[in-house]
């Protein structure tokens, strides 16, 4: 492949920071993941080999990045399902890279201090967490200390003496040598951000990072059958557990603008390529319980790591944010080449695996619109669990009221069919429904059965998800209307 063929002068070695040094590699498989190359590879071995699906946390490291402001963020990630490639332009930091001269890091000590360690398994994983949790800008808190430890199972210890051991050091104001050696640190990563198009390998197998919308449109065109990713925490599964053999990945992490995220008077627009982890302020600004979906939404490891437009375009019939954004009337943004187009993002999902997506056509962004003065939002999420659980069935809904009538309303469930489906029956019954008279409620929820036809699964068994969709609908028109009593259960609540 010629430098013509996918931007000017691509660069064909993966570079980034490890123990003190630039790695390059010109020469890896596309699918290979980076718990893979730390441990086989590097020797690395204290990164630990659990679920292999991104759920225990076993795996966890640290990508440190220059943000735009020139400071380094420092982001957990689950290195059994990221593949290699992502780490590029990223110094990457294992638990063993924490210690110094033969002394603890702060958060080790305090697991040692209080007691936080049995068998250890697990142990490197939460260490490299609260390592993470340590160099936030704020000190943490009971309920911050449970989010940042959400996507780290233990199974002996017990979570109580690990969240002690975050409260002991995590008080917003990092004393490590990585805070004392952050001008160097800073300095080495903006030598490695060069701006040019990555591509390793050759046409029939290759990791490519293009650094443009240009580049990318271009490269997609050229290899419309290649596997792009975002933050792969869903195609990171197609290797660890379908087994799959990718050989044309292209990763959209490097992509200059396509992270953007633009605050307008009427809507909000999300670049595709922008963290779920960055978009949850966002998110939250729309509407409440839009920041309590986030905050429920994986791990902080899957939040750093998954992107919002890969979340919406995988078109998984249980992704909590395509049926949120759907009941907000969110339009959908695709590119191909020099041709744009918008839909609604309802019309995106065809069917079971298939999406409203030409050869070669990328998702760009989404844009959801902000309520008006007259509008209303509710969205739930029902799970097994209440961290880090994947829904059994999400709700999501809108109305728009004249006085204390519902004038109309768009009611968006995941979890219920082969897709996020809106409930168009249940929307025109709503029409006309008073908040004060809930028997007029009766025939939009009865009209849910129409709508939907769960099937029965692992999660739930389609009479369950049918009654629970119902009583999701009852209780936002119950809130809405303005329940006398608490509708809502647990230590996190959404402020209504």
């Amino acid at each position: 492949m010629t430098a013509n063929e996918v931007g000017a002068g691509p660069r064909n070695r993966l570079t980034f920071r490890f123990r003190g040094q630039t790695v390059a590699l010109d020469r890896f498989a596309p699918r290979t993941t980076l718990l893979d190359w730390l441990r086989e590879e590097a020797g690395a071995r204290g990164t630990k080999e659990g679920c292999n699906e991104g759920d225990c946390g076993a795996c966890t490291v640290v990508l440190s990045r220059l943000r735009p402001d020139g400071a380094l963020s420092y982001e957990p990630v689950n290195a059994c399902i990221l593949l290699l490639g992502q780490v590029d332009g990223a110094e990457l930091l294992t638990v063993e890279d924490l210690a110094e001269s033969g002394r603890l890091h702060p958060v080790q000590q305090a697991m040692v201090d209080h007691h936080g360690s049995q068998c250890g398994f697990c142990t490197p994983g939460i260490v490299m967490s609260l390592f993470a949790l340590y160099h936030q800008r704020e000190p943490a808190s009971y309920q911050s200390a449970c989010d940042a430890l959400a996507g780290n199972l233990c199974r002996c210890t017990g979570y109580r003496p690990i969240i002690d051991a975050a409260l002991a050091t995590c008080d917003g104001r990092p004393a490590d040598r990585f805070a004392a050696e952050v001008a160097e640190r800073a300095a080495a990563l903006a030598a490695l951000a060069d701006g040019r198009d990555l591509f390793v390998g050759d046409d029939s197998a290759f990791f490519a990072a293009p650094a443009s919308e240009a580049s990318l449109a271009a490269l997609y065109a050229r290899f419309p059958r290649a596997t792009l990713i975002g933050g792969a925490t869903d195609v990171g599964l197609w290797i660890t557990k379908q087994l799959r053999d990718l050989r044309q990945v292209v990763w959209l992490g490097r992509v200059a603008g396509l992270d953007a995220i633009e605050e307008g008077k009427d809507a909000l627009r999300i670049g595709a390529r922008a963290t779920l982890q960055h978009a949850s302020p966002h998110l939250a600004q729309l509407h409440p319980d839009l920041g309590e979906l986030m905050r429920r939404f994986g791990s902080r490891q899957v939040r750093e790591s998954g992107t919002v437009g890969g979340n919406i375009a995988n078109g998984s019939p249980i992704g909590d944010l395509a049926p949120a954004l759907i009941a907000l009337g969110a339009r959908l943004e695709l590119k191909r080449e020099n041709r744009a187009r918008t839909l609604p993002l309802e019309d995106f999902f065809v069917a079971y695996g298939r999406q409203d997506r030409g050869e070669g056509e990328f998702v760009s962004a989404v844009v959801a619109r902000r309520l008006a003065a007259n509008e209303v939002y509710r969205a739930f999420k029902v799970s097994k669990r209440v961290d880090e659980d994947i829904s059994a069935v999400m709700g999501a809904f809108r109305f728009t009221l004249d006085g204390r009538t519902i004038a109309s309303a768009r009611v968006a469930y995941g979890g219920m069919a082969a897709t996020p489906r809106r409930g168009t029956n249940a929307e025109a019954a709503l029409v006309g429904a008073r908040l004060d008279d809930r028997a007029s409620w009766t025939a939009a929820i009865d009209a849910l059965k129409r709508d939907y036809q769960p099937i029965a699964d692992m999660r739930a068994s389609a009479a369950y998800r049918a009654e629970v969709a119902a009583n999701l609908l009852k209780k936002a028109l119950i809130e809405v209307a303005g329940a006398a009593a608490p509708t809502r259960i647990g230590e996190a609540l959404a402020p209504l």
